[in-house]
């Protein structure tokens, strides 16, 4: 398998450490709003390329985190935390926030059908790990302390600080990567730990060995969970382009001088920007959409995913709703046609050339997955496949076993009268799948996020999503539909 190397900026024979087991940790969301657009076409593409792993015979310890404490809204360690910032926001504890954002994340996910990480790790299960790490800094000589702000790293200690951004530091002049910091000694050294100032009575801080009322920097989560799950050195990092100048630069310094060790990662992956109309996605400018917003649409998650395919994972994509929707015809086609070739159930003794014709589809498909997940050009092979004369049952195995990293769902598609859009009224439903749609709530009400999470799951496993609108919960097909008569 080949992959780029952010590190190298070239393409690299990918090989692990202690092939076949490959670790590899996923930046999270940060859990304070919620999950949008381009969140999902990163972590839909970080399924893609975990599929093609494991199809490729690698076994992997996928990790992720989830960021809910101390995020400053301005990388350069100023501003205010993005959790108590949403938490304002929204009117309720930073806490429910997280929970919220969290249960919202994952949901997201699922519909999008992409597999759940083996070890989901948030920062506030592992404070004590974060630090440890930073005493371990201070000792080697690595941070000090500003009064009454913070425990800063002092990046002048290491030569080659700023390697995977390939920083010019005699350049880098401060104000123009970061906002000034007073008491800072170089313009690019971090917070490691932060001090509550007097006024702001934060609702997530911990005691620790230079102020009763702390809490840890963004960067240092990262790289003390990494290391306590994957050890102090793995496989892959992924994230996107915009972690490469601060936040996975600063992952690096932190965690290799205090272990002592180089590489901190072997392999940097990092995805591109989504941009909408043409335009950065946000909310001012209208164009900050959901998971939600596409179901309403009555747009299947799996023509979204289709979308993402068809653009490379390091390169910029532009999403607008003609787009999408075009990804939607081209979903129900391919879901009809797949159907058809499922239903062709005789089998037949394949001649030769016809053998030689799946193998060399088959070859061709997965050789494009495993060069760098070459999707766009991947997917042309599998319309290939749907044109030829190869028998229909064995197209359908040929494709299924495409899927098993493209992550559409071809197994679980199925034929029904029923339509895509959300499902209002729960009476169409059976007794089981609406005590459950209650159970959550009543969970969700009283907070109890463990039963609301089972419920949630219970009624994954009968096929269906609630979606959370302001007239009350509403129910959606999981799995793709190919409407009858179509």
């Amino acid at each position: 398998m080949k992959l780029y190397n952010t590190m190298s900026r070239t393409i690299e024979e990918f090989e692990p450490r202690s092939a076949p087991d490959v670790g590899l940790y996923a930046c999270g969301f940060t859990v304070y709003d919620y999950t949008h657009l381009g969140h999902l076409r990163k972590y839909t593409m970080d399924d893609v390329f975990i599929r093609t792993l494991r199809h490729a015979g690698f076994t992997v310890k996928f990790v992720q985190n989830v960021t809910d404490v101390g995020h400053l809204a301005s990388d350069a360690d100023t501003g205010e935390d993005k959790l108590e910032k949403g938490a304002k926001k929204y009117g309720k504890s930073v806490w429910d926030i997280a929970h919220e954002f969290e249960d919202y994340f994952f949901r997201s996910m699922d519909l999008m059908g992409n597999v759940r990480p083996d070890v989901s790790c948030r920062a506030t299960d592992h404070i004590q790990e974060q630090l440890e790490m930073v005493i371990v800094l201070e000792k080697k000589g690595y941070a000090y302390v500003i009064e009454g702000d913070g425990v800063y790293f002092d990046t002048s200690k290491l030569s080659d600080y700023g390697k995977l951004a390939h920083l010019d530091l005699e350049k880098l002049q401060e104000g123009a990567r970061v906002e000034r910091v007073i008491g800072k000694r170089n313009p690019t050294d971090f917070a490691l730990w932060k001090f509550e100032r007097p006024g702001e009575n934060r609702a997530m801080v911990w005691k620790s060995p230079w102020a009763d009322r702390s809490f840890p920097g963004w960067h240092i989560e990262c790289s003390a969970m990494a290391i306590h799950y994957l050890g102090e050195q793995f496989d892959v990092h992924t994230g996107g382009i915009d972690h490469i100048p601060v936040h996975h630069t600063n992952e690096i310094a932190q965690a290799e001088a205090a272990t002592g060790k180089q590489p901190f990662v072997k392999y940097w992956v990092h995805h591109n920007f989504l941009r909408v109309d043409g335009e950065k996605m946000s909310k001012s400018l209208g164009n900050f959409y959901t998971i939600d917003d596409v179901l309403k649409r009555g747009i299947d998650p799996k023509a979204l995913r289709l979308l993402f395919l068809t653009t490379h994972y390091r390169s910029e994509m532009n999403f607008t709703w003609e787009s999408v929707e075009g990804a939607q015809k081209s979903w129900q086609k391919l879901a009809k046609l797949i159907l058809q070739f499922k239903t062709e159930t005789g089998r037949t003794v394949l001649s030769e050339d016809k053998l030689e014709k799946i193998d060399e589809y088959r070859q061709r498909f997965f050789g494009l997955m495993e060069d760098d997940l070459k999707t766009p050009e991947a997917l042309s092979v599998l319309y290939e496949v749907t044109k030829s004369n190869i028998p229909g049952s064995d197209k359908y195995d040929l494709l299924v076993e495409f899927d098993e990293v493209l992550g559409l769902g071809f197994r679980t598609l199925q034929l029904t009268d029923q339509p895509t859009a959300l499902i209002t009224d729960l009476a169409t439903v059976s007794e089981e799948v609406r005590q459950l749609v209650e159970q959550r709530q009543t969970a969700r009400t009283a907070k109890d996020w463990q039963a609301a999470d089972t419920a949630r799951d219970s009624l994954v496993k009968l096929g269906y999503e609630v979606i959370d609108v302001t007239t009350g919960p509403q129910l959606r097909p999981i799995h793709p539909i190919v409407e009858k008569g179509q």
